[in-house]
């Protein structure tokens, strides 16, 4: 089962499983800002937990279908 809410895997700007890629592909920003924001929300924010945030990337990762190659 996939999700589609316009938003890809990335297949040329990933690093893991390309979820920060396309978050970042459609947000018009660079990926690192987007890794940037994952770590900074697991590490800094009080009650977001990096266990949730790994969960959260997982998730994304196994249901945000991968890009079309046009």
């Amino acid at each position: 089962m996939q999700i589609d809410i316009g938003i890809y895997r990335s297949t040329k700007d990933r690093w893991i499983r390309g979820v920060c890629g396309g978050i970042a592909e459609k947000a018009g920003v660079d990926a690192l800002w987007v890794r940037l924001g994952f770590v900074v929300a697991a590490l800094i924010i009080p009650g977001v937990s990096f266990l949730t945030m790994i969960i959260l990337y997982v998730l994304l990762g196994i249901l945000l279908p991968e890009q079309r190659a046009f």
